[in-house]
Order: C-alpha cells, then sequence, then structure tokens
C-alpha cells in the first residue's frame, strides 16, 4: 500500500531563511549597520537550523540537490555563528581573513559548481545561484586581499541576493497556494 505524501515543500523555508540572513549579514557588508546578536541569532536560527531542516525534508522527496544545498549552506550559517562566537568565550583567536578567505573561496566554487544543477531548475534559482557565486568570490577576495571595497560591493550583492531568494519563497508559496503561476519563477 503506498502512502500519500503529506509534507509540504520545503524549500520556501530554506529560501526565506536563506534570504532573510543574506540580507542581514550583507547590510553588515555594506557598512550600513554594525554586526549584533540579531545577526548571529539569524545566523543560528535562519540561516542554520532553517535550511537543515529544509534540506532534510528535500532527502524526502528524494531531492539530492535541493537536500545538499540547504544543507550545506545551514551548516556553513552555523560555521559563521561559531566563527564570530567563540573568540569571546575562551582563549580561542579570531578567523584571520586568509582562512575566512579560503572558506568563502570553497563555497564561491561548490556553488558554482552547483550551479550547473540549476540549470536544470527554475530561472530565479539560476539568478540564485549567479548572485551568490559572485557574492562569495567578491567576499573571498576582500579577505585574502583587504581591498575592503570588494566587501562592500559584495554587501549590496548580497543584500540583492536576499532580496531573491526571498520572492522564490514568496513565489513558490503563492503559486501553489493559487494553483498558477502569478510569480515568474
Amino acid at each position: 500500500m503506498a502512502s500519500e505524501n503529506t509534507f509540504a515543500n520545503p524549500a520556501p523555508l530554506g529560501f526565506f531563511g536563506f534570504g532573510a540572513t543574506t540580507i542581514l549579514l550583507s547590510l553588515h557588508n555594506a557598512g550600513i549597520v554594525d554586526l549584533s546578536t540579531v545577526i548571529l541569532a539569524a545566523a543560528v536560527c535562519l540561516g542554520g537550523f532553517a535550511q537543515i531542516i529544509a534540506g532534510i525534508f528535500e532527502m524526502k522527496f528524494k531531492n539530492t540537490f535541493g537536500a545538499t544545498v540547504f544543507i550545506s549552506f545551514g551548516f556553513l550559517w552555523l560555521s559563521f555563528a561559531m566563527i564570530w562566537l567563540l573568540p569571546g568565550i575562551g582563549n580561542i583567536q579570531p578567523a584571520d581573513p586568509i582562512s575566512m578567505g579560503v572558506l568563502l573561496f570553497i563555497f564561491g566554487c561548490f556553488t558554482s559548481l552547483m550551479f550547473i544543477s540549476s540549470l536544470k531548475h527554475t530561472k530565479i534559482l539560476q539568478i540564485l545561484f549567479i548572485l551568490v557565486s559572485i557574492l562569495f568570490f567578491l567576499l573571498a577576495i576582500a579577505d585574502i586581499t583587504g581591498i575592503t571595497i570588494l566587501k562592500i560591493i559584495g554587501g549590496y550583492v548580497g543584500i540583492l541576493l536576499g532580496i531573491a531568494s526571498i520572492y522564490g519563497c514568496v513565489g513558490q508559496i503563492i503559486n501553489n497556494d493559487w494553483e498558477k503561476d502569478i510569480f515568474k519563477l
């Protein structure tokens, strides 16, 4: 006897968690706001846990792409939170810019390769992967070279990326609820 799927699409949760957290951190990278507990909490809860949960549920749908991306990015957000918090709780040195740049470069490469899989999906997903690849490489180069304008530019790219991700979230929900393509995805 086949069981009926009773799970909702987890992708909007992942898109929102990623988008909201990316906007918050990007506002900091652009020099608009200070790094605060709001950004740290969002990195853990929205960026980390929400994306990991979305990724685990993507596994239920046998969506290797969605599961891998959401879980990887969720743990990246948790890593960011640890990088920011650990120096404050003991004799742990803050992350050096080169190491941070290498981490961002690795994720830039991963994201660029995942763009290939995004070509089998929606246009908004392709746009997100292009923007996040650009963002990671800008921030990686900024950290490795110390060219601060690249971090600021990355901040504005990240704000656009976060808005696009939330658009993808809202579009999926509204299109599903209305059973037609109101939002072009």
